[in-house]
């Protein structure tokens, strides 16, 4: 009975979303027609239509709509290019700077935006006319663009990690921010290292070294808006405020750093943004919501323990499991973008972790990690898409020298999945986690 539900669940779910239905109401449907299975109808529809509802009733979703607008002020504010000015201050002296500086700039753009898809347009559509410019194969420009725009991801304050935090039964927000960092950062610059070599090859320039007073001067403008990362996790971490509190924090500051330092959004633009973020905030919550009725419904029918012992009959070995969760959720990342693969798969493959002795944080940076890379691989990566449009590439031309950034992605994914401590060192120094 539970591998006739498995395939009515996931069957169902993968026919709704191949014939064009939204993702949230194939989620949704397809849970419905699960749970029909076990309940009579009318019951089927009072318990999805409680989960959903009861999905919703979290206090520390209320980050996310908060985060979300000041993601949407910060990229109207100018900020992109202020970013990028200081990244070629960081970046500039190394072979094929501005790789690097596109890099760079999507690290810090991407965590103070919270969007791989924000981070790949604002900071690639002006870095793909400087690179052409400077003599950069178009097509090596947008995979280094493709490739780094997710990093911001990682780097909180992120909302994968809030999403992530609901599902899993309420995993430290703070220490998920905490956690991400590291691993963030030897993303970047695992990228960096690939650019440097293919650049060095190729002979790309090397940016003219700057003067103190450039140096000065980028770095004063780009600070106002880099504090915003560091007024988020120091209160977070200071027990100031917390994670939700947080983001309303930042919605102040993102609005007196975007109309009052910078002038670069009016108060007439505000009604505009704040339509864009009730928007996209609709649709994340309306996805975890409908993912809430498909978490009961798996649940209901034990999918988790028949995956884990599916696992279990080709090996007990704990390294084996992680290696097979992590092509698993490789796989699933190349068709559906991360928010609704965080959801769905979390719940199936979050208990095999806990039984095999990983710590809750580890296997959300993990995962966060893994469908980082899934955005930007074809059919379906948001970010490949954008950083095509962005740098007038066709697909095709850009998937062969993505390679070798693909690569270099598994290996550092191979690290955090098999060092716990590149995630968990720095909630355990700073919230004795």
């Amino acid at each position: 009975m539970e591998w006739q539900i498995l395939i009515v669940l996931f069957g169902s779910f993968f026919i709704l979303l191949g014939i064009g239905v939204p993702i949230s109401f194939s989620i949704g449907l397809s849970s419905l027609l699960t749970i029909i299975m076990s309940l009579p109808f009318d019951a089927a529809i009072a318990v999805i239509s409680q989960k959903m509802a009861s999905g919703l009733d979290s206090f520390a979703l209320l980050a996310i709509p908060f985060f979300i607008l000041a993601g949407n002020i910060m990229n109207q504010g100018g900020i992109a290019r202020r970013l990028i000015e200081f990244a070629k201050i960081l970046g500039g002296r190394l072979p094929g700077s501005l790789a690097h500086v596109n890099i760079i700039a999507n690290m810090m753009f991407g965590a103070i935006s919270g969007s791989a898809v924000a981070s790949a347009a604002a900071v690639g559509g002006t870095m793909s006319p400087l690179q052409k410019k400077e003599g950069y194969d178009p097509a090596f420009s947008a995979a280094v663009n493709i490739s780094s725009c997710p990093t911001g991801l990682l780097i909180p304050p992120s909302n994968t990690f809030i999403v992530y935090s609901l599902i899993s039964g309420g995993t430290s927000i703070g220490a998920l921010f905490l956690a991400g960092y590291i691993p963030g950062i030897l993303m970047g610059v695992s990228l960096m290292i690939v650019a440097g070599i293919i650049a060095k090859k190729r002979g790309y320039s090397v940016a003219p070294k700057p003067t103190y007073s450039e140096v000065m001067q980028k770095t004063l403008e780009a600070l106002p808006s880099l504090s915003l990362i560091v007024i988020i996790m120091g209160g977070i971490i200071g027990g100031i405020f917390t994670a939700t509190e947080a983001s309303a924090v930042a919605v102040i500051y993102t609005l007196l750093l975007a109309i009052v330092f910078y002038r670069e959004v009016s108060i007439k633009q505000l009604p505009k943004i704040i339509l864009e973020s009730v928007v996209t905030t609709s649709i994340v919550l309306l996805l975890i919501g409908a993912s809430m009725g498909m978490s009961w419904a798996m649940a209901n029918a034990d999918i988790p323990y028949l995956i884990s012992d599916a696992l279990l009959t080709i090996s007990e070995n704990p390294l084996i499991i992680l290696l097979l969760i992590n092509l698993a959720l490789l796989i699933v990342g190349t068709f559906m973008d991360m928010t609704p693969a965080l959801l769905i798969f979390t719940p199936i493959f979050l208990p095999i972790a806990l039984d095999l002795g990983m710590d809750p944080v580890h296997f959300g940076i993990m995962m966060t990690f893994n469908l980082c890379i899934g955005i930007c691989t074809p059919p379906v990566g948001s970010a490949l898409f954008i950083g095509c449009s962005v740098g007038n590439v066709k697909i095709d031309r850009v998937i062969k020298p993505l390679l070798p950034f693909y690569i270099v992605l598994f290996v550092a994914l191979m690290l955090v999945t098999f060092v716990p401590q590149i995630s968990l060192t720095l909630p355990q120094l700073f919230l004795d986690y």
